[in-house]
């Protein structure tokens, strides 16, 4: 997704002016190398198009209001140690509520002259404590102070990249509950309104609603033809009897119309047992295409599971999936089975076949649990989150951390894959005791630390980083 980022350079008149023009030519460079967008002062517009001064807050202020909706994160550039006061005087005036990156060059050992000395290693502390004293977050680089062409830096920027788009998408996301949680599953109960204080709107609608209008379509329908041709193409099929697959399609038409008029960006649905029960089908097929478009879906109305999809689709620009810390892998401690019946997106199973649930179709029938998903998740590196909703006190908890999905053997059914992550015992032991759910969100990629930096600095939550 394309990025964003206002650019405010710092300056202070007694250090040399020309490290403001050096430090444009550096961040013009890696933005163009890393396809984002920036919006900075013109050199006309102020010195060199540094803030120095109020007048310089006010103007590049200014800028960012009439970019406001564009601009996803602040990036602060110190050549030299900067201005403190119009650093933040400027991210006050423009009134922009978003993650911040504090960057600041390093001095050359053999160039403490008065033509080439920066000080901004000094500088950014000065800055920082101004930014805390006006009451904003920010994020700091791995290292105190960093060339923008750096390696170390360009990691940090792409890691400020992710938070934004975590933030931006977390404040403004409307969820959709489909049909009411299974009543067996008190694990997934949460509060609305605690989301709602964040900004998480969630829009709820009967079951019943969307199956009544889902009956009341006709097979030849357009909109159902379309659906169909879409299932088809998705995913093997070959065992699949044909009314099957045309409820699927009806019931698919039905949430996306629904998801259209009420804009829902992802979705949680009652995926037993009035599903299986009422209208004869899994829903596994359409969550995971819903998915694999990135509007992620989670299984048994988890709405925070669905939250977790989505922070982690947002961090890595990639599809999530809502997966079961589900069996011990041997005796390996740090090796553990994921699985569900499966919502998966294709992403992660590029040979993926609809199927029918084996473990609901012992009292449901086999026959009503066609949608079910089958295949194994290949290899790689992988990020799993956990999203809660803490109730007795009020706030939003979560968990995060990475590992590998792995090739080792794994004999059974449905969406499966095998999981190394370093310490799983202390993992699992503290999710346990901290009343964690057996739900777990992951995404291919590794964005952990992004995660953490934008569930703690930017939305208040607590977070475990397990990474």
């Amino acid at each position: 997704m394309k990025t964003t980022l206002g650019v405010i350079f710092g300056n202070r008149d007694f250090f040399p002016d020309h490290l403001v023009s050096e430090a444009r030519k550096d961040i013009l460079a890696l933005f163009k190398e890393k396809n984002i967008d920036e919006v900075m002062l013109d050199e006309q517009d102020t010195k060199l198009g540094s803030v120095e001064t109020y007048a310089h807050a006010k103007a590049c202020a200014e800028l960012f209001k009439a970019n406001r909706e564009r601009i996803v994160g602040i990036v602060v550039i110190l050549p030299n140690f900067g201005d403190e006061k119009g650093v933040a005087d400027t991210i006050k005036l423009s009134g922009l509520n978003v993650p911040i990156l504090v960057q600041a060059y390093p001095d050359d050992l053999e160039a403490f002259n008065v033509e080439r000395r920066r000080d901004a290693f000094c500088g950014k502390v000065s800055v920082c404590n101004n930014l805390r004293q006006y009451g904003f977050n920010f994020t700091l680089t791995s290292l105190h102070t960093s060339k923008p062409l750096s390696d170390s830096f360009k990691k940090d920027l792409e890691k400020f990249v992710s938070v934004c788009h975590v933030v931006k998408g977390l404040r403004t996301t409307r969820l959709g509950a489909i049909g009411a949680r299974p009543g067996a599953f008190n694990t997934v109960r949460y509060s609305e309104k605690i989301l709602q204080a964040t900004g998480i709107t969630v829009t709820t609608v009967d079951l019943s609603e969307i199956l009544g209008n889902s009956n009341r379509l006709s097979d030849d329908a357009p909109q159902v033809k379309a659906k169909l041709d879409e299932i088809h193409a998705y995913a093997k099929h070959d065992t699949v009897p044909s009314p099957a697959i045309v409820r699927m399609a009806k019931l698919g038409v039905v949430i996306s119309d629904w998801m259209q008029a009420n804009d829902i960006q992802a979705t949680a649905l009652q995926c037993w047992t009035s599903l299986q029960k009422n209208y004869g089908i899994n829903a596994c097929t359409l969550m995971s295409m819903m998915s694999n478009q990135l509007m992620p879906s989670a299984c048994e109305t988890d709405i925070t599971g669905v939250v977790s999809m989505y922070a982690l689709q947002l961090a890595s620009d990639s599809p999530g999936a809502l997966v079961d810390w589900n069996n011990n892998y041997a005796d390996d401690p740090d090796r553990c089975v994921l699985f569900h019946c499966g919502n998966w997106a294709k992403s992660f199973i590029p040979d993926i076949e609809i199927k029918t649930a084996p473990i609901l179709g012992t009292t449901l029938g086999e026959e009503n649990t066609y949608g079910a998903m089958a295949g194994r998740a290949v290899a790689g590196p992988m990020t799993y989150a956990r999203v809660s909703t803490d109730d007795v006190h009020g706030i939003i908890r979560a968990y995060t951390g990475q590992g590998d999905l792995t090739n080792d053997p794994l004999d059974t059914f449905g969406n499966r894959a095998v999981v190394y992550t370093p310490g799983l015992q202390k993992l699992l032991a503290y999710l346990c005791k901290s009343g964690f759910e057996h739900h777990v969100a992951m995404s291919m990629g590794s964005v952990a630390n992004a995660l953490d930096e934008a569930f703690t600095t930017y939305m208040g939550w607590e977070n475990y980083n397990h990474s």
